[in-house]
C-alpha cells in the first residue's frame, strides 16, 4: 500500500510538472528553484504565461547569477516537452557560451533513467534527441526530419534554420562592449539583419539578459516594440532588502560592489544602464515661446569624414542664453547640405553664421556665401575660422554651461530625431561613435556674441 502511495505521488508530481513551467524546474533543479525563491516562481510563471499567450515578446532583466541563463535553458526543455515540433534558436555572445548552452539542453533531454532520480524522460517519455544527433550547437528530436534546434552568436551562422522561438541570452561581454556604439549597433543589425530573417509564422522572442547600456539590445526592443512584457528585477529592493538573500545577501553584495566601478554596479544589479549613468547630458532646458532675441546667430561644423555629420545649429540670443530655432544634423553630400543651409539660414533670418574651416570648411562657407547671394539674402554674414582647441577637452568642459544656458523648442526630440538619439547617447568615458552633434552644441556656446567680434552681424534690436 505504502509503495501504491508513494508511485501516485510520483506521478502527481511528474504531472504537475508538465502542466506548471516552475514546478518542472523544481522537479529537475531542485538545489536552485526552490519555493521561497519567490522571484524564480514569478519569472518562471511570467515566461508560461508568454509561451501560452498571444504575445510576441517578452524582455527579462536580472542580475547577475540569478539565473537567466539556466532558467532560459529549462525553458527551452520544457517547451520541447509540450511540443516536439517547435524550432528554437538561441543567440549568445559568442559559440562557446552558446555551445554550452545547447549541449546543457540536450544532455538534459538525453540523461538515461537512473533508479531513484527523476530524468527528463519519466517527465516528457515523447520528447527524445534523435540517433545520431551528436553536435552540441544543432540538434533534432525523433521523429523531425529537420533540426529543432540551433545555437549560435553574432559570429556563428544562422544559414538554413527557421525558428518558431527564439531566445536571445545576454550578448554583452563586458563594460569596453557596453560602452562601445558600434559594437551595440552591431549586435542590433545581427539581430535585426540575420536573427529576424530566420523566424517562422507566429514567432515569439524572448530577450533575456543583464542591462548594460539604454541602446542596447533589449533597450532596443523595448523602444521599437510595440505590446512588450518588460520582466524586470533590480538585486536591491526599493526598501533595500535583496531581491534574493539566499542567491545574493547585503553583506556579500556590499563586499562585491565596495570597489567596483559604480556605473557597473547600477547597470548589472539595479538594471540601470550604463551609459544613463555615464551620460554626459543629464538634461537640456525648453522653451514654449520665444524671447524677444538680441542677435540671431549660426554655429556650422562640417563634416570631416565620409561617415561623419554636418551639424548646422540656428539659434536666437537673449541675456546671454541661447534658444535653438532650428537644426541641419545629416550626412548628406556637401552639393545638398551648402543650399540647405544657405535656405535655414534664410529662413531663420541669421545676422552672422560662424562656420569650422577645419577639413573643407572654408570651401563649404564660400559655397553657402554663393547660395546666399543667389536666394538675395544679404542680412547674413558668413565667417569661417579654424578650430585648434582639442574637441573632446571643450565638449567636457563646456557641458555642464551647455545644459544650464541652452534652450530647445519643447519637442525638440521629435524635431531633431538623430540629433537627439547622438547627444542623448553621448558617454561621458567609453567610446562614441560620432560627436558631430556635441562640438557643433559646445561651438554655439562658445561662439562670441557678435559685438565682441569684427565681422558684421545683424542687429535685431
Amino acid at each position: 500500500m505504502n509503495n501504491l502511495k508513494e508511485e501516485l505521488k510520483k506521478q502527481a508530481r511528474l504531472e504537475l510538472a508538465r502542466r506548471d513551467f516552475f514546478e518542472y524546474c523544481k522537479l529537475t533543479a531542485s538545489d536552485f528553484y526552490k519555493e521561497d525563491r519567490t522571484f524564480l516562481k514569478s519569472m518562471c510563471n511570467e515566461l508560461q504565461n508568454f509561451y501560452e499567450s498571444d504575445e510576441r515578446v517578452v524582455v527579462i532583466n536580472l542580475p547577475p547569477r540569478h539565473g537567466k541563463s539556466r532558467t532560459a535553458g529549462k525553458l527551452v526543455e520544457w517547451i520541447f516537452g509540450q511540443n516536439n515540433k517547435e524550432k528554437i534558436m538561441t543567440g549568445s555572445y559568442n559559440e562557446i557560451l552558446s555551445g554550452t548552452f545547447a549541449k546543457s539542453v540536450r544532455d538534459e533531454i538525453a540523461s538515461e533513467k537512473t533508479e531513484g532520480i527523476t530524468v527528463y524522460t519519466d517527465i516528457f517519455p515523447n520528447t527524445k534527441i534523435k540517433y545520431g544527433e551528436s553536435s552540441a550547437n544543432k540538434w533534432a528530436l525523433e521523429g523531425s526530419s529537420q533540426a529543432n534546434y540551433l545555437a549560435t552568436s553574432p559570429k556563428g551562422t544562422a544559414t538554413g534554420f527557421g525558428c518558431t522561438i527564439m531566445i536571445i541570452d545576454d550578448l554583452i561581454k563586458n563594460v569596453e562592449e557596453a560602452y562601445n556604439e558600434n559594437i551595440l549597433q552591431k549586435q542590433i543589425d545581427w539581430f535585426n539583419n540575420t536573427m529576424l530573417s530566420r523566424t517562422e509564422t507566429g514567432f515569439k522572442l524572448i530577450i533575456i539578459m543583464t542591462r548594460w547600456a539604454e541602446n542596447d539590445l533589449a533597450g532596443y526592443i523595448l523602444a521599437n516594440y510595440d505590446n512588450v512584457r518588460h520582466i524586470n528585477y533590480k538585486a536591491v529592493q526599493e526598501d533595500g532588502s535583496m531581491l534574493c538573500e539566499d542567491i545574493l545577501n547585503k553583506e556579500d553584495y556590499n563586499f562585491k560592489t565596495k570597489n567596483m566601478n559604480k556605473d557597473i554596479v547600477y547597470a548589472n544589479y539595479q538594471q540601470e544602464p550604463i551609459d544613463v549613468k555615464n551620460r554626459l547630458y543629464s538634461g537640456f532646458k525648453t522653451y514654449e515661446k520665444l524671447p524677444p532675441a538680441h542677435y540671431i546667430m549660426n554655429y556650422t561644423d562640417t563634416a570631416d569624414e565620409g561617415s561623419d555629420y554636418l551639424c548646422s545649429i540656428d539659434y536666437a540670443m537673449y541675456n546671454n542664453e541661447y534658444y535653438i530655432l532650428d537644426i541641419i544634423y545629416t550626412q548628406e553630400s556637401m552639393e545638398t547640405t551648402e543650399p540647405a543651409v544657405a535656405n535655414m539660414l534664410t529662413k531663420d533670418h541669421v545676422g552672422y553664421a560662424n562656420v569650422e574651416s577645419n577639413n573643407g570648411g572654408r570651401g563649404f562657407a564660400r559655397n553657402v556665401q554663393r547660395e546666399l547671394k543667389e536666394l538675395k539674402n544679404t542680412h547674413t554674414k558668413v565667417n569661417w575660422f579654424h578650430q585648434s582647441e582639442n574637441k573632446q577637452a571643450r565638449i567636457l568642459s563646456n557641458s555642464t554651461a551647455v545644459m544650464n544656458n541652452i534652450y530647445f523648442p519643447v519637442n525638440w526630440k521629435d524635431k531633431f530625431p538623430d540629433f537627439a538619439k547622438h547627444i542623448l547617447h553621448y558617454v561621458r568615458t567609453g567610446k562614441n561613435e560620432h560627436d558631430d552633434a556635441e562640438d557643433c552644441l559646445t561651438g554655439v556656446y562658445e561662439n562670441p556674441k557678435p559685438n565682441t567680434i569684427s565681422f558684421g552681424y545683424n542687429k535685431i534690436i
